[in-house]
C-alpha cells in the first residue's frame, strides 16, 4: 500500500516533480471495426472497416495535452456508416485523469481511477508478481498490483497496474470494467491496455496502447457481435521545451483538413499493414485482461444485463422452406433471470406437414461461457457432417426448383449439456441425451421440378453421450489461422430389427485453415468422419458418413458417396484480379474486390460392401469467383470420376450462422 500511495501522490503531482516540462511524440494507429458471428460468438471476426491514423502528440506540465491528426486513410470492406468517438482517434495521455471516461462518456463514464484519492478507498489492492527491466546503466523493478473494487456493483475498473518500485511511476495498466460502469446496455465489455516506455533514461511515457469494445444487439438473440479495436504504437518521443500554453487551447484532439489528411504518406497497403492478430476473437493481452477481470470479481458484475427478447439463431429460424415442411414460420423467446440463469423456448409450424416443432432449454451460465443446460426438443436433425449450402440459399432452391440439399429426420428427446468454456485454447461440451428417432416424409411441392425422397430411417430409441471440442480463434499455427470442430459420440441403439442393443461409436472432424500471402490467400478445408461397431446388416443411414455436394464433394450428387468412413480434402488459392471502385451513398466509398479461387478436392470413402459405387477416391476440380465485399461466391466444378459439371451460387460461409 505504500507503493500504491506513492503512485497516487506521483499522479496527483502530474509529473511536475520529475523535471519533465514537456514532450512530443508520433502515434501510429489502426481503428478496426469487425463483425463476429457463430453460435457461441467465437468464430473469427470479419473486418468491416479499418482506419489508419497518424497523430502528433504534445504534452506540457502539469496536465496540458494536444493531439493533432495529420494523416488518415480507411478501407471499407462491408457497408457501414459507423463513426468513432473522438477520443478513439487519439492516444490516452497520463494514464487517464482521476475519473476514467471512454467514448466521450457514452461508453464508460465517471469511474474512479484506481490510482487516485477516490480510488484509494474504492478498491482493494494486492501485489501479485514482479519483474526486472534493465538498461545500460539502470535496473528497474516493476511490481504487478491487482486492482479489485470493494463494491463490484458500482462503476469500477478491474485489472492490474504495474508500478516502478522505486517511485510508484506507472509502467503499464491493463483493466476492464464492471457492468455498472458501462453506459450502453448493448456493451458486453471494454478492455484497455496502456504501456509506457522509458525515454531519456528517466521518464515513463506512452509507448503502446490497445482498446477493445465489444457490443451486441438486444432485439433478437442473433449470434452477431460488433467489435471496435484500437491499436497504437507511440514512437519518436522527445523530451523538450513545451509549446506555448496558447497552443493547448481548445479541444484536445484536432485534425488537419481532409485533403491534407489524404496526402499523408502511409507505407504499404492498409490491410496488409494491419497487426496479424486483429482478426482473432481476442488477442492474447486483451483475452488475459478479460479473464483476470472475471477472476477478480463476481461474474455477474461483469456479465451483460439482459431482458426478455424475441429469440432466433438465424433468419431461417423465422422463415424457411424444405421438402418436409414446405413454407415454415417460427420464432421464440429468451429470458435472463440474473445470476447467470437463462431460459429459452421456440417453435415453428410447417404449412405443408401441418406439424409443430418445438424446443425449450433452461440453464446457468457464467460470464466466461461455461455452464450447464437442460433441453427438451421435438424437432428435426440433419444427417451428414457439413452443411452443403446456406439455409437461405437452400430455401430458395427448394421452393423454386425442388433442390433441397438437407437430409432431415425427426428427433424427440431431452439432453443435459455441460459446457466447460474455453480450456487449453478449445471449447469443450459434454452432452448426455435420451432420444427417439423416426423417419420423415415429403409433404411439400416445389414451383418446378420434383423433390428427392427423404432418408429411410428406422424408428429407434437411442441413448447418446457426445463430446464436442471446437477451436475458433487463437494464435496462428505456422502462419495459418485455424479453426476446427471435432465430435466423439457413443450411442446405444434399441430398434425393432435387432435382437439386442447396438453399440455405435462415431468420430468427426471439420477443420479450416487460411494463410495470407500478400493480397492472395491459401485456403485448406478438411472434413472427416468414421463409424465403429456397426454390424453390416444393421445400417443406420442417418449415421453414415455422407459426402456429395458443393462443400464435401463438388461435382457429385448430394450425399451420393456414403459409407463407414471418409475424408474430403479441399485446397484452393484465392487471388485478387480486380478492385472496382463503388459509391455507397451515406456509407462512403469503397472498392469491390473480385477474386478468383481455383481449387482441387479429393474425397475418399470406405463404402459398404453392397455399394461399390461409393467406394474409393473421387477427385474434383473447379474455380470460384468471390466478390461484392467477399459476400457472394460462384463456383463451377466437375467431378472427375463418374461425376458431372456443377454450378454453385451462395453467400460466403462466414454468414451462414445467421442465415
Amino acid at each position: 500500500m505504500a507503493l500504491v500511495d506513492a503512485a497516487i501522490a506521483r499522479r496527483a503531482a502530474q509529473l511536475a516533480d520529475t523535471g519533465l516540462a514537456g514532450y512530443k511524440a508520433n502515434a501510429h494507429g489502426f481503428l478496426t471495426f469487425l463483425a463476429q458471428m457463430g453460435d457461441q460468438l467465437d468464430e473469427p471476426p470479419k473486418v468491416v472497416r479499418t482506419d489508419e491514423l497518424a497523430v502528433e502528440v504534445y504534452w506540457r506540465a502539469p496536465n496540458l495535452s494536444k493531439q493533432r491528426i495529420v494523416g488518415r486513410r480507411d478501407t471499407l470492406l462491408l457497408p457501414t456508416d459507423i463513426e468513432y468517438h473522438q477520443d478513439h482517434l487519439a492516444i490516452v495521455q497520463n494514464n487517464f485523469p482521476s475519473i476514467i471516461r471512454l467514448g466521450n462518456g457514452d461508453e464508460v463514464q465517471d469511474v474512479p481511477h484506481p490510482l487516485s484519492a477516490a480510488g484509494r478507498a474504492a478498491y482493494d489492492f494486492a501485489a501479485t508478481d514482479s519483474f526486472t527491466m534493465r538498461t545500460i546503466d539502470r535496473t528497474f523493478e516493476v511490481i504487478e498490483v491487482k486492482v479489485r473494487p470493494k463494491d463490484d456493483r458500482k462503476p469500477r475498473a478491474v485489472g492490474a497496474v504495474y508500478l516502478d518500485k522505486s517511485n510508484g511511476v506507472v509502467v503499464r495498466m491493463a483493466f476492464s470494467f464492471t457492468r455498472a460502469a458501462l453506459k450502453d446496455d448493448q456493451l458486453e465489455d471494454v478492455s484497455v491496455i496502456l504501456e509506457n516506455g522509458l525515454v531519456a533514461g528517466r521518464f515513463w511515457l506512452p509507448r503502446r496502447q490497445e482498446i477493445e469494445i465489444r457490443r451486441t444487439g438486444s432485439w433478437m438473440d442473433f449470434p452477431v457481435r460488433g467489435i471496435i479495436r484500437g491499436r497504437w504504437e507511440v514512437t519518436d518521443a522527445e523530451v523538450l521545451e513545451p509549446q506555448p500554453a496558447l497552443f493547448y487551447a481548445g479541444p484536445e484532439v484536432v485534425s488537419l483538413p481532409e485533403p491534407q489528411l489524404k496526402n499523408f504518406k502511409f507505407s504499404g497497403d492498409i490491410l496488409a499493414s494491419l497487426p496479424g492478430d486483429v482478426t482473432l476473437s481476442a488477442d492474447d493481452d486483451v483475452r488475459r485482461v478479460q479473464e483476470e477481470a472475471r477472476a477478480l470479481v463476481r461474474a455477474e458484475a461483469l456479465a451483460r444485463t439482459q431482458r426478455t427478447v424475441p429469440s432466433a439463431r438465424g433468419i431461417s429460424d423465422i422463415l424457411r422452406v424444405n421438402r418436409v415442411e414446405g413454407i415454415t414460420l417460427g420464432g421464440g423467446v429468451a429470458r435472463a433471470f440474473g445470476g447467470g440463469f437463462v431460459a429459452a423456448a421456440g417453435g415453428r409450424y410447417g404449412v405443408s406437414d401441418h406439424a409443430i416443432k418445438q424446443q425449450w432449454s433452461v440453464g446457468w451460465q457464467r460470464a466466461d461461457g461455461s455452464g450447464v443446460s437442460l433441453a427438451g426438443y421435438n424437432d428435426f436433425r440433419e444427417a451428414g457432417d457439413e452443411a452443403e449450402v446456406s439455409r437461405i440459399r437452400n430455401s430458395i432452391a427448394a421452393q423454386e426448383f425442388g433442390t433441397d440439399l438437407t437430409d432431415p429426420f425427426a428427433v424427440r428427446g431431452v439432453a443435459l449439456t455441460l459446457d466447460a468454456g474455453i480450456q487449453w485454447g478449445n471449447r469443450w461440451k459434454l452432452t448426455a441425451a435420451r432420444e427417439h428417432e423416426s423417419p420423415l416424409g415429403v409433404h411439400a411441392q416445389p414451383a418446378s421440378g420434383r423433390y428427392a425422397p427423404t432418408l429411410n430411417v428406422t424408428n429407434l430409441d437411442v441413448s447418446r453421450v457426445s463430446l464436442d471440442v471446437t477451436r475458433t480463434s487463437a494464435s496462428p499455427i505456422l502462419g495459418f489461422s485455424v479453426r476446427y470442430a471435432a465430435n466423439v459420440t457413443y450411442r446405444r441403439i434399441q430398434e425393432p430389427r435387432s435382437l439386442g442393443n447396438v453399440d455405435l461409436g462415431r468420430v468427426s472432424l471439420s477443420a479450416h485453415a487460411e494463410r495470407s500471402f500478400g493480397t492472395d490467400r491459401l485456403v485448406v478445408h478438411t472434413t472427416a468422419a468414421a463409424l465403429s461397431g456397426v454390424r453390416i446388416d444393421a445400417a443406420f443411414p442417418q449415421y453414415d458418413v455422407a459426402f456429395g455436394g458443393p462443400v464435401t464433394a463438388p461435382g457429385y450428387d448430394f450425399h451420393s458417396l456414403r459409407g463407414r468412413a471418409g475424408i474430403s480434402q479441399h485446397l484452393e488459392w484465392q487471388t485478387t484480379v480486380a478492385q472496382i471502385p463503388v459509391a455507397l451513398g451515406r456509407f462512403g466509398r469503397s472498392s469491390v474486390r473480385l477474386a478468383l479461387a481455383p481449387w482441387v478436392q479429393l474425397t475418399a470413402v470406405d463404402g459398404r460392401p453392397a455399394d461399390s459405387q461409393s467406394r474409393g477416391f473421387f477427385p474434383s476440380v473447379g474455380i470460384g469467383a468471390i466478390s461484392l465485399f467477399d459476400v457472394l461466391r460462384v463456383d463451377i466444378g466437375r467431378g472427375l470420376k463418374n461425376g458431372r459439371w456443377t454450378f454453385a451460387f451462395d453467400v460466403t460461409r462466414d454468414l451462414w450462422p445467421i442465415l
